[in-house]
């Protein structure tokens, strides 16, 4: 080996650790291993950047304004209310919601179509008194599948068709993809609904959210304010800060008009009631002193917190949120947004830390309070979404029928090699901006940033390892080794090192590192290189052992009450089953 195979693969297996280790984000990592890259030398400083040309990342962007405008149109809901027939029978219930979000899919982003399906999918099991936690790992597995269907579904796919491109000299078209991910994702999702859901465990999320909802009841207390008490003349804020920021207040009645979630800047006047909430230890620090408050009622009217224009949801934290990582103090939540946070709950399980020092994850579900309009700001803002009771229900929805008109334009242009498919995409961008159907402010927001910087670093790096030659010198180790393996062992090898590493870390840097080894492999043993491509598609986009492999797995983790092994029970025979579909599609569609 020369000095720049051995550093490029020190720098990839660094990488590799650094991902699996997940304490770094992983567009950190990789831009760590681009710059450890250039400063060795395997990458000219010229072309470190380059990535962020590539057609894959504009794709990939584009695809990402494009679902977000999908979702806001409306278009969707016109046919999602004829879901609520099928929620009579667990089967009927999967069938119909699993088919939608795979549909859904196959023309957006995995987690557009999810975060779609997942309020919907969550009222449904409720009113039917069905546990959520066998619907919610299927309806996730379901919006992975329906994304191996078509190019634009997941950016595996985007990537191995623009790296065809870059060394066949023609990249895979828009349904190319579909006569293999077809059959995977009807085989995988008729299995979801007829046996996948008996394979997980019996646990009844619904009640865990419910549990945390009482204990919003639970600890609520009634309390006064005296004429000469110290609080007279605060304001909410300072109430909450005497209780380490532990208690929320959640109404304040005053000459027996109703003020629901006030403001942190709401002024406390002498002899008003306040509805406070709050561990029995955080209201401690209220009672200890007989001048701040006096006791109320010993119990508390839920119908005065009841309005039309103030509610309590629940909602989780999306991936690549702003809160990730980041606490409620951090955040400065009720004084931005005039929202409260009544409880958190991680797998299942309401949170037993201080709500002052919890730090959010993704998947974690929030108990707030406040008005619809905060509310909407916040979540919005903040990038959470409301499960459950879905806050944008209240705006009117516009573009139901140009938006979609406008997409199917761009992907007949694609698909007919009219432009090539960033140009499409880009040029329907465009077009919905100034149409006034997606906002400037809304196209930025959409695009989830840490995917587009971790695809603008890790390019050049894949690139770097055909540059050193170390795709050939792995590559022939692995023919030297399998020499005397049939095609289809060759092939399924392939794919199960490329879910193996999906699971572990990030399907697009699977299909960046995997795509240049498997190219390879083809040219050594003889072969056309589709077969060998394809197979890295499907198994770089088929993450279901962990949690941690792809965004929608991870945001169904909190709401489905799942633990992290949970996933392998339904994800490996799941995964088994697309091993056994896919390689012999491939060989016979591709050989």
């Amino acid at each position: 080996m020369t000095i720049d195979q051995i550093s490029i693969v020190v720098i990839l297996t660094v990488t590799m650790c650094l991902f699996v280790w997940n304490r770094w984000r992983y567009d950190v990592v990789a831009g760590i291993a681009l710059l450890s890259a250039v400063f060795v030398g395997v990458i000219p400083t010229d072309h470190a950047f380059e990535g962020f040309s590539h057609p894959a990342v504009i794709t990939v962007a584009a695809v990402l304004v494009i679902s977000q405008a999908l979702q806001s149109s409306g278009v969707v809901e016109l046919f999602l209310k004829f879901l609520a027939p099928a929620r009579g029978r667990l089967l009927t219930q999967l069938g119909a919601n699993c088919g939608v979000t795979a549909f859904l899919s196959v023309f957006m982003n995995n987690i557009g179509a999810l975060a779609l399906m997942l309020p919907i999918t969550l009222r449904d099991a409720a009113k039917a008194k069905r546990s959520a936690a066998k619907l919610l790992m299927p309806l996730s597995f379901a919006s992975l599948l329906g994304g191996l269907v078509s190019l634009i579904g997941t950016p595996p796919n985007i990537i191995i068709a623009t790296f065809r491109a870059d060394n066949v000299g023609e990249p895979y078209g828009m349904f190319d993809y579909t006569p293999v991910g077809l059959a995977v994702a009807a085989s995988g999702i008729t299995f979801l609904v007829l046996l996948g859901w008996r394979l997980l465990p019996n646990r009844l999320a619904e009640q865990n959210a419910n549990a945390e909802t009482s204990s919003v009841a639970r600890y609520m207390t009634e309390i006064r304010i005296p004429e000469d008490s110290p609080l007279v003349g605060t304001s909410v804020i300072d109430l909450e800060a005497r209780c380490d920021h532990e208690a929320s207040v959640m109404a304040i009645i005053r000459n027996d008009r109703r003020r629901l979630a006030p403001p942190a800047i709401e002024r406390l006047l002498a002899h008003d009631i306040l509805i406070v909430e709050g561990e029995s230890d955080a209201l401690q620090p209220l009672f200890a002193d007989s001048s701040l408050v006096e006791a109320g009622d010993g119990e508390v009217d839920t119908e005065l917190l009841k309005s039309p224009d103030v509610r309590v949801i629940e909602a989780v934290v999306m991936p690549n949120s702003l809160i990730e990582g980041e606490s409620m103090r951090a955040i400065s939540m009720h004084e931005r947004f005039g929202v409260n946070l009544l409880g958190v709950a991680r797998e299942g399980r309401p949170s037993r830390a201080r709500l002052r020092t919890v730090r959010f994850r993704t998947g974690d579900v929030l108990l707030l309070q406040g008005e619809n309009n905060a509310l909407e700001e916040m979540c919005r803002s903040l990038s959470i979404l409301a499960a459950k009771q879905r806050i944008a229900d209240i705006k009117q929805r516009r573009g139901a029928i140009l938006i979609p008109s406008v997409f199917a334009a761009g992907i007949l242009a694609a698909a007919f090699d009219i432009v090539p498919i960033q140009i499409a995409f880009t040029a329907v961008v465009g077009l919905l901006v100034l149409l006034r159907m997606v906002s400037l402010r809304e196209a930025y927001r959409s695009i989830e940033w840490p995917i587009i910087v971790l695809l603008g670093f890790l390019i050049p790096v894949g690139e770097a390892l055909q540059t050193t030659g170390t795709t050939e010198l792995i590559a022939a180790s692995i023919v030297s080794i399998a020499d005397a393996v049939p095609l289809w062992a060759l092939l399924t090898i392939i794919m199960a090192c490329s879910m193996l590493l999906s699971d572990l870390v990030h399907n697009t840097p699977t299909a960046v590192l995997m795509a240049p080894i498997a190219y390879s492999m083809s040219q050594q043993l003889g072969l056309p290189p589709d077969p060998f491509l394809m197979t890295v598609a499907i198994g770089a986009a088929s993450p279901y052992l962990t949690p941690i492999g792809h965004q929608s797995n991870t945001l169904v983790m909190g709401p489905g009450g799942y633990r992290f092994g949970d996933y392998w029970r339904l994800g490996l025979p799941l995964d088994i089953l697309i091993i056994a579909v896919a390689v012999p599609m491939i060989l016979w569609v591709w050989m």
